[in-house]
């Protein structure tokens, strides 16, 4: 029952501090789930991650969703995913009035832009720890020129390119696929 309770707190403080949405509270997970709680692996965590993002919806709810199995199975899937959810429903509810007035206050736009850059050096953090397990340690290039290269072939496809990334994870898997069944 505890490990439920903490599977329920965990993704509420994730929820209650993760402004901005999905991706800026991966950082805020990853601490909770890998670092603080020891639920999963780094490793572990970015599998479950890249999971997450081929599939649909939000992925700080199929994460939860995912952790919470993992930790307490169904009970704990449930805990965690009302832990991600409940606590923004009920924010809303309350300030949703008070937002829509507030809109063009200067000290919540000024707060807010003080936010974003936390948020994108946060984000950098998170990448710069995925990686090595992504793309391969520092040193062995030559080894994983191929993960380096649909890394590389996605930034340019998407900012260059403007290519939905639905069709990048698609193909990242088919290649990943091909290369392991080329081995």
């Amino acid at each position: 029952m505890q490990a439920v309770l903490d599977l329920f707190v965990s993704f509420a403080r994730v929820t209650l501090f993760g402004f901005g949405g999905g991706p800026s509270m991966i950082p805020l997970l990853r601490t909770e789930v890998v670092e603080l709680r020891g639920w999963l692996t780094p490793e572990a965590f970015l599998d479950a991650f890249a999971f997450g993002n081929s599939l649909p919806g939000p992925i700080v709810t199929k994460l939860a969703m995912y952790v919470g199995h993992h930790v307490a199975g169904w009970p704990g899937a449930a805990a965690a995913l009302l832990g991600a959810t409940l606590p923004t429903l009920v924010l809303l509810l309350l300030l949703l009035r008070l937002l829509t007035r507030a809109r063009e206050n200067a000290a919540l736009q000024a707060a807010i832009a003080g936010v974003r850059p936390i948020v994108v050096a946060l984000l950098l953090l998170v990448a710069w720890d995925f990686a090595p397990s992504a793309l391969g340690a520092v040193g062995s290039f030559g080894e994983n020129v191929p993960l380096w290269l649909i890394a590389a072939g996605s930034c340019y496809l998407t900012v260059r390119r403007n290519v939905h990334p639905v069709p990048l994870i698609l193909a990242g898997a088919l290649v990943g696929l091909a290369l392991e069944l080329g081995s």
